[in-house]
């Protein structure tokens, strides 16, 4: 069957019994749409009665929000690649939903527009007569236009006849329906956190702070100022575009609620001084932060919050070196080694051999990573060897590095002192300018005549190891830019430890170089040595393996 970008997933089956369904059901859902899928919530609507459906509300019970946390979870473990989000607008009680005196009886009056346009609608109604196929298609499709804006005569599946088998399985297990517990809400909730790469447990606390609130959620979204601890943080997505994302997600689940999304500088933000507040949203690890809230609020005279704690999802999936819960810095990790942005133009250079220009600061690791990729078959030109044979005598560097700072800065031998030389540029950015506009051209002719020996020789890759590759601009002599990343204090350590240096002539000697998020921008492929040699390796094998499969896809163009 053919694939979907975007699918609208009707769940008619009890609540107590879509728990065992919906793993299934998204597992097949996903082998029909492969972007975003959109799930709604109508327990007991009933497609095959004759009588044609409309939207009623749902109230805002407990096995809701527990639903809510398992579908998210299962949606990990079985079509992780797809978008899922959990719609809320018919999910609320009737008199949440009023508008002064007049009760809206319908959780839609007008169809909701949706931020991508579906084009499959999908439902777990159970087929138990397939002369009955039209009809429940043709209900769902007249049900769905109701609810969201779609195109008309959309095509409508009933999902996998084999969860027939589920029915006969949960037939055998029944239990009693139990009360439903209903769910407090509140007309002001707050909630906090990264929200980087929006994932499950990020949608698993917005839906259920949306299902909380009946009136103003408000939202803290670190800033720059917190995310200095956060692993790789160089591939955390800017701020706006963050809150970006979460602006179209909570039109999505619940345009009714008036979203106020604000940076948090620091732990608290507003959730201390905003008198209107009273219910915050936490995780099990967040719990603490949520009390130390509640503290600083008896500090200012103001009531304390409802402190309403969800569970962290467990990642099926995590490596050894990932976090057990689903988590963005998990998913960080995982872009390692993959190919963050597309390779620029690059039709001014030959095919092959296909050049990687690799770059990091000091400390990050880069120069093992050239010899990884040494060892797998790539050619390494070793950027701070050529450095030292332009400085030999003779060559047209050297005579113009002394033309410009004087015969004070040779030795003996008449070799430059690169140590005279390096405390004759040190701070003076006027000065070593005019070294760099000397040196860096010269480099460069060296790494063009070893990429042409390469290319005679018959190479198809070669790893140009370079420090100064972004400053000194010559990306235009690479198809690719891969950038090795490590936190500032591991690469501190490092350099005390290699160089037998202090720590602030290392902060110094890192300050002098280009920031790594600065780096990071310019990178197809992001790397990093963090961790255990062998997670490095894993990296490197898998940038390997990616970048092969990107070279014979060229070819095949050609």
């Amino acid at each position: 069957m053919s694939m979907f970008s975007t699918g609208v997933l009707v769940l008619t089956s009890p609540l107590h019994t879509l728990p065992l369904r919906i793993a299934p059901v998204l597992s097949y859902a996903s082998q029909l749409v492969e972007r975003t899928l959109y799930v709604h919530l109508q327990p007991g609507l009933n497609l095959a009665n004759g009588n044609q459906p409309w939207p009623v509300f749902i109230p805002p019970v407990v096995d809701v929000s527990t639903l809510i946390s398992c579908l998210y979870s299962k949606a990990a473990d079985v079509c992780g690649h797809l978008d899922v989000r959990v719609l809320l607008t018919n999910i609320g009680s009737q008199s949440s939903a009023s508008s002064g005196n007049a009760v809206t009886s319908c959780p839609f009056p007008t169809p909701q527009h949706l931020s991508h346009s579906p084009d499959v609608l999908l439902t777990d109604f159970p087929l138990k007569d397939r002369g009955q196929s039209h009809q429940i298609t043709q209900c769902l499709q007249k049900y769905t236009g109701h609810c969201y804006v779609c195109g008309p005569s959309l095509p409508s599946v009933l999902l996998h006849p084999q969860l027939m088998k589920l029915l006969e399985k949960e037939e055998e297990q029944k239990e009693p329906e139990k009360q439903p517990e209903v769910l407090g809400t509140y007309t002001d909730v707050v909630v906090g956190g990264t929200f980087d790469r929006l994932h499950g447990a990020h949608k698993t606390l917005l839906n259920i702070s949306c299902l909380l609130t009946n009136k103003r959620l408000l939202i803290g979204v670190c800033s720059e100022i917190m995310l200095q601890k956060k692993v790789l943080k160089e591939l955390i997505e800017p701020y706006s575009l963050r809150v970006q994302k979460l602006k179209e997600f909570l039109e999505d689940i619940k345009p009714s609620i008036e979203c106020e999304i604000v940076p948090l500088d620091d732990p608290f933000g507003e959730s201390v001084v905003d008198p209107l507040l009273q219910c915050i949203v936490v995780s099990e690890e967040t719990r603490r932060g949520g009390e130390a809230v509640n503290k600083r609020r008896a500090d200012n005279d103001l009531p304390a919050l409802v402190i309403h704690e969800i569970q962290l999802l467990k990642d099926a999936h995590h490596s050894e070196v990932e976090e057990e819960k689903i988590s963005s810095s998990s998913l960080r990790s995982r872009l390692l080694g993959t190919l963050l942005t597309p390779p620029r133009e690059s039709s001014h250079l030959p095919p092959l051999p296909y050049v990687i220009g690799l770059t990091g600061g000091s400390g990050s690791g880069k120069s093992s990573i050239a010899m990884r990729l040494e060892a797998l078959g790539a050619v390494r030109i070793d950027c701070d060897k050529l450095g030292h044979e332009v400085y030999e005598p003779g060559t047209a560097a050297y005579n113009r590095v002394l033309e410009e700072f004087g015969a004070d800065i040779m030795n003996d031998d008449k070799t430059i002192n690169r140590r005279a030389l390096g405390k004759t540029v040190f701070g003076n950015q006027e000065r070593l300018k005019a070294l760099t506009n000397i040196l860096w051209p010269e480099i460069a002719l060296l790494v063009k005549k070893r990429i042409n020996q390469a290319r005679e020789e018959g190479e198809r890759i070669c790893v140009v190891d370079a420090a100064v590759l972004l400053e000194a601009g010559w990306t235009d002599m690479v198809h690719e830019v891969w950038v090795s990343v490590i936190p500032e204090e591991e690469a501190i350590l490092r350099i005390q430890e290699r160089d037998g240096v202090t720590r602030e002539d290392a902060l110094r000697r890192l300050e002098s170089q280009w920031p790594a998020a600065k780096q990071v921008q310019h990178a197809n492929v992001v790397l990093s040595t963090l961790w255990e040699p062998e997670v490095t390796q894993k990296q490197v094998l898998k940038a390997w393996k990616l970048l092969q499969k990107r070279i014979q896809k060229g070819a095949g163009s050609q």
